[in-house]
């Protein structure tokens, strides 16, 4: 009986053993990944409730060009998920508009910072009117502390 106990407690130290070094090789690969890719949670959520809300915001799909998830490489405002939905109409092609998730109640919202692609192909934050702002933006750069 006490054999068997000893090898329990043997297999039982080579298994968290073998934990902690899979965790340990695992970390940098998934600190990586995130940083690369961004959190899958919150690309999940972009995906699933940004096309709704084109959608309830009357756009059909031949209206838009292209729309993705984006992962900023800056800090935003804090009551939104750090991904963002951009989305290029087709009538505006050198405009991207970015839609920002709450974390409070799940609501997507237009940021009020666009990029401008400009004739010299030099990009620009632009927060002005144009023809697919919406009368009540957020600032993404604002409430970041």
């Amino acid at each position: 009986m006490k054999q068997t106990g000893g090898i329990n407690i043997k297999k039982s130290i080579w298994i968290a053993i073998s934990v902690i070094l899979i965790l340990v090789i695992a970390t940098p690969f998934v600190v990586i990944y995130l940083l690369n890719n961004g959190n899958p949670y919150t690309k999940y959520m972009a995906n699933k409730n940004g096309p709704v809300y084109l959608e309830e915001q009357g756009y059909k799909e031949s209206d838009i060009e292209e729309l993705h998830f984006v992962e900023p490489k800056h800090v935003i405002n804090k009551d939104f998920y750090h991904g963002h939905y951009m989305v290029v109409f087709r009538d505006e092609p050198d405009v991207m508009y970015y839609y920002g998730l709450t974390k409070k109640d799940k609501q997507v919202k237009q940021f009020c910072e666009k990029d401008k692609l400009l004739p010299n192909g030099v990009i620009d934050i632009f927060e002005g009117e144009t023809k697919h702002s919406e009368e009540k933006c957020v600032n993404s750069l604002e409430n970041q502390n």
